[in-house]
C-alpha cells in the first residue's frame, strides 16, 4: 500500500482493504489482518487503522466475531462494487463527459476511443 497526502490515511486503509476484496486478495468469510498486523505492516497509529476498519463495518463490508477478529462479509464485494461504479458514473463519466463537451468531442468519438484502447 502506497500513501498519499491527498486524502485522510484512515480513507486510505478503508480504500486498500476494499481494493484487496474486490480483487479476491481477501475473499468474503476470511479474516482480515488484525489491526496491530496491519498498524506493524504499514507503520500506522492502531487508532488510524481502526477508523479505517470501522468505515467499512459501517457499510456491512466487514464484521466482528467477538474474540476472534474481524471477518469480510458474505456479499461484501457486490457491496463494493455497486458504491464504486456509482463513483464512477456520478464522478469520472460525468467529468469525462463536461470536458469532451467544452472541446467539441462527440460522444462517438468518445465510444470509438474507448472500443480502441489497449491496456
Amino acid at each position: 500500500m502506497k500513501l498519499n497526502s491527498n486524502e485522510p490515511i484512515f480513507i486510505q486503509i478503508a480504500k486498500y482493504l476494499e481494493d484487496q476484496i474486490i480483487q479476491d486478495f481477501i475473499e468474503e468469510e476470511t479474516q482480515i489482518p488484525s489491526t496491530t498486523e496491519l498498524a506493524k505492516t504499514y507503520a500506522i497509529n492502531p487508532a488510524t487503522i481502526l477508523k479505517g476498519i470501522n468505515i467499512l463495518v459501517y457499510k456491512h463490508v466487514l464484521y466482528k466475531k467477538r474474540g476472534i477478529g474481524m471477518f469480510v462479509s458474505k456479499g461484501a464485494k457486490a457491496i463494493i462494487q455497486t458504491e464504486r461504479r456509482e463513483l464512477f458514473k456520478s464522478s469520472v463519466v460525468r467529468t469525462l463527459m463536461e470536458e469532451a463537451n467544452k472541446l467539441g468531442i462527440s460522444k462517438q468519438e468518445i465510444v470509438e476511443q474507448i472500443v480502441d484502447w489497449e491496456e
